[in-house]
């Protein structure tokens, strides 16, 4: 079989947030995303009986590494930001998960929840671009089940292979000298902001991304959506400033609806985008 156009790679989750309980997880947004920008996807992850797939798009090829338990996270919303818990943790994802035939994919992304995902696996996809949606590796959880924060000893060959390496302005509270010098060693680098944008860094120097003004209704999985679309409106166009830019649009059409209901088509995201750009 050929490989997918798009692999994502990480932890299905399901999110509980107030008295609702929705999938979720970083491979799981880049990959609906994807598949609604037109891709053929492939999504690599693990998890337990109770998780709906059948919520999952049925044109996203899933394959699961069987798990004891789903990855449970529940959430709140505090005055300093999200505050999280895991409830349960599903099984790690290395190298040798990964279908022989999904390795010449064009696209992938690394997207780990809670340091599920091997770095290493990046390594596999020679004939194609990779991306890293980082911030599971820069997680950790306390013995009560809180998502704190962590160094992270970026493995060197890792920022070798990788074509873009994404990351929020939460994940890297403590480490900003870190991640300046992570994306200098990088070719794209991504920080991205919530309503202030992002800031992108191409051979390590930095740009201002602006926002799109969005009506804000969920912003659960808008990072991922932002890295997502980046990769493959890049490999599109092979701008990245043009990138960033649909990268900014998506992600804030996304978080104008539950979960990913509101994630944008081709003819959307060409709209908004064009939008977007006249307001330069």
């Amino acid at each position: 079989m050929s490989a997918p156009d798009f692999v994502a790679i990480g932890h299905v989750t399901l999110d509980r947030i107030g008295d609702a309980t929705r999938p979720g997880g970083a491979a799981l947004f880049a990959a609906v995303a994807a598949q609604r920008l037109g891709l053929s996807v492939g999504l690599l992850t693990s998890h337990g009986d109770d998780f709906p797939l059948d919520l999952i798009p049925p044109q996203i090829e899933v394959v699961s590494v069987p798990a004891g338990d789903t990855t449970r996270f529940e959430h709140r919303q505090d005055p300093e930001g999200r505050v999280s818990h895991v409830q349960a943790v599903a099984g790690p994802l290395a190298k040798a998960d990964v279908p022989d035939d999904w390795r010449g994919a064009s696209l992938t992304l690394l997207a780990p929840v809670l340091d599920e995902v091997d770095p290493m696996i990046a390594t596999l996809f020679t004939d194609g671009a990779v991306g890293a949606a980082a911030q599971g590796w820069l997680r950790a959880t306390s013995p009560d089940g809180l998502v704190v924060g962590r160094p992270w000893q970026t493995p060197e060959v890792l920022l070798q292979v990788v074509q873009a390496l994404f990351l929020s302005r939460e994940d890297i509270r403590g480490q900003e000298a870190a991640v300046v010098e992570w994306f200098q060693r990088t070719p794209v680098g991504v920080l991205t902001a919530d309503r202030d944008g992002a800031l992108l860094f191409v051979n390590g120097e930095r740009y201002d991304v602006r926002p799109r003004p969005a009506h804000e209704v969920d912003p659960t999985g808008a990072g991922d959506v932002f890295a997502a679309t980046f990769l493959v409106q890049y490999q599109r166009d092979s701008d990245p400033w043009q990138a960033a830019a649909a990268a900014a649009c998506a992600g804030s059409l996304a978080v104008e609806g539950l979960g990913w209901s509101s994630l944008p088509d081709r003819p959307t995201l060409d709209a908004a985008l064009s939008a977007y750009q006249r307001y330069e």
